[in-house]
């Protein structure tokens, strides 16, 4: 079984998390600046298994897609075209900015290091994997 790994897409870079090889336990890996993102993966997918890419989908407060998936369809679209072994799914992410700003200062994070973008993309990630693996989604595949 390999891992899976989540993307908090933005348009300048993006967060980034995995789960362990049994899929129990989710962990920020790094956030890395967008132009980069493939390369990254690719290369991350040679250290490791990965069987499935889950991408927060940005969503409206009335379920409809956010403006930011101008920019993120035609990137997760080159992500698929390069690396068509891999399973790519857009999950849900609504709220995973604030939550993650909320464990920052719940895990007693300074005000200077919660300023740190890169810190709370990949919090984010970690946000949306861990949602994932709660999800019926989840529940799908593994079936």
């Amino acid at each position: 079984m390999g891992r899976l790994m989540a993307i908090d897409y933005g348009r300048r870079r993006c967060g980034i998390a995995v789960t362990d090889p049994l899929r129990i336990v989710a962990t920020g890996l790094t956030t890395v600046a967008t132009a980069e993102l493939i390369k990254f993966v690719k290369n991350y997918i040679t250290a490791e298994t990965v069987d499935m890419i889950v991408v927060g989908l940005p969503k409206q407060m009335d379920g409809t897609p956010s403006e930011s998936m101008s920019y993120i369809t035609p990137g997760i679209g080159r992500l698929r075209k390069e690396l068509p072994q891999i399973k790519v799914e857009f999950f849900d992410e609504r709220f995973t900015s604030v939550l993650a700003h909320r464990g920052m200062i719940d895990s007693g994070m300074k005000k200077m290091q919660r300023r740190n973008k890169a810190a709370v993309d990949e919090m984010a990630a970690v946000i949306i994997l861990n949602d994932f693996l709660q999800s019926k989604q989840y529940d799908d595949i593994r079936q």
